[in-house]
């Protein structure tokens, strides 16, 4: 059983499909430099023709008409709409764009889910200091501002920042994503501050000046894991379990949802970590200030996406080293009786999402949900029979209706990464996620549905003529 109501979507990125890196006065973004230079992305591959969806929307649509979707999550380009990042140069051929993107998913009766950030900063605000800059928050307000302003009288969902919590860490600790800094211990915690403090600051802009006409909801897009302790009877393991969720969903959920400022296992775990390293300054991570925005309430949704689930030990910091690593002191273990998915790191495990769920809800105080990403990898040969997705997703779906069902979570919506294989990232096109099979060796860059596109569809069908599964 779902409500009737029930949002069936598929998601995507600017930047994973759209191509057209320099069209049409597009400025380029923190990824368009970083998959240039060597060694960054498998293959050496980049995002200057992706899925080429900018030239290509048409079939696009074609691709979410043949799945019934009722929404679909789209992000739009920083750079493609202002190429400097800041508003007095706007990039009309951009607007125009997603004007059309916009009009004509309403016209099929389809209803946009816009993500104003999903990964890809104008390269000229990195040059000016990027999330590592205070000044990144109003910048990211003004930009805000722009998009409600232009496309806020038909789109009704907003999501201000995907994932922060990837974001910082792949970007600026790890260095595997862009900007491809490893300043260990440090700098994430900074960007994931000034992300928080820009996401604050475009939803009150929303709520003061755009929500009483334009009647939409904005939100940030939470990413989790379900952590369980390796050793349930073993305390170690139970408290590393706890970190673990403050490190990754708390970091950001909790000073939105439940006090306005971050979990004090994170920072406890932080300050201690310094003071046993000698670490001489300030708290490495940082306190929202009397001039910040209000952070507490700024999401009138929870959006989670959700790939996999870890079993935690505790132990696994380096003592000696400052880093995001030591502060966190555990280790992620897979389960071997998990089966992996395309990608190393995806352990197969529906059931964690309505463990995580469950968690959410009484974590969060119930608060309505929309699993935002949810997907299945491919690698090596192409398999368009590819009924391990299915039962991937039929699992899924399954457990979601539980959570609803059986659990009482709020789900109000469904989301499945991606629509069509694109530009996942340091992967390149080597990972697949789609519901439609493209190629990017052929030059048409044609799209063909998965037989998981076509079971997707059937469901999405007999929920939205019944309202309940057949």
């Amino acid at each position: 059983m779902f409500p009737p109501d029930f949002a069936w979507g598929a998601a995507t990125s600017a930047f994973q499909i759209e191509g057209g890196w320099q069209a049409d006065g597009k400025g380029p973004s923190i990824w368009d430099t970083f998959c240039h230079e060597k060694g960054n992305v498998f293959g050496d591959q980049t995002g200057d023709v992706a899925c080429n969806s900018y030239e290509l929307w048409e079939k696009d649509l074609e691709c979410i008409q043949q799945l019934g979707l009722t929404h679909y999550r789209l992000s739009v380009s920083w750079a493609r709409l202002l190429p400097d990042g800041m508003t007095q140069h706007v990039n009309q051929r951009g607007v125009q764009y997603y004007n059309r993107v916009i009009n004509d998913l309403l016209a099929c009766n389809v209803s946009p889910m816009v993500t104003l950030y999903h990964f890809d900063l104008p390269q000229a605000l990195h040059d000016l200091g990027g999330w590592k800059s205070p000044e990144i928050a109003t910048l990211f307000d003004n930009y805000a501002k722009f998009c409600f302003q232009t496309f806020g009288d038909r789109v009704k969902f907003w999501i201000t920042i995907n994932e922060p919590h990837i974001c910082a860490k792949l970007g600026y600790e790890d260095g595997i994503h862009a900007p491809g800094l490893k300043e260990k211990g440090t700098t994430a915690y900074l960007v994931g501050h000034n992300m928080l403090r820009a996401h604050a600051k475009a939803w009150h802009s929303y709520n003061s000046e755009y929500r009483a006409k334009q009647k939409g909801a904005v939100s940030l897009a939470f990413n989790s894991d379900w952590f369980e302790p390796l050793d349930p009877s073993c305390s170690a393991d139970i408290t590393a379990t706890e970190r673990e969720f403050a490190f990754t969903l708390g970091w950001f959920a909790w000073p939105v949802f439940v006090t306005g400022d971050y979990p004090e296992t994170m920072r406890f775990a932080i300050n201690s970590q310094s003071q046993k390293l000698g670490f001489d300054g300030t708290s490495r991570l940082p306190t929202f200030s009397d001039d910040d925005p209000f952070i507490l309430g700024t999401a009138d949704f929870f959006a989670l996406n959700y790939y996999t689930a870890r079993k935690v030990k505790a132990g696994g910091g380096v003592d000696q080293t400052l880093s995001m690593k030591s502060d966190l002191d555990a280790k992620e273990v897979l389960d071997p009786s998990w089966p992996i998915c395309g990608a190393p790191w995806l352990a197969v495990v529906p059931h964690g999402l309505r463990k995580l769920l469950r968690y959410i809800k009484d974590t969060f105080h119930n608060p309505m949900v929309y699993i935002t990403e949810n997907g299945f990898s491919q690698m090596g040969p192409v398999q368009i029979e590819d009924w391990e997705r299915w039962e991937f997703y039929s699992s899924t779906i399954s457990e979601v209706a539980k959570a609803i069902q059986e659990d009482g979570v709020n789900v109000r919506g469904y989301f499945a990464w991606s629509l069509m294989d694109n530009f996942e990232w340091a992967d390149g096109f080597s990972v697949r996620f789609g519901l439609f099979h493209v190629d990017p060796s052929d030059a048409e860059l044609s799209r063909t549905m998965y037989r998981s596109g076509r079971e997707y569809a059937r469901i999405i069908s007999k929920y939205k003529t019944s309202g309940q599964a057949k």
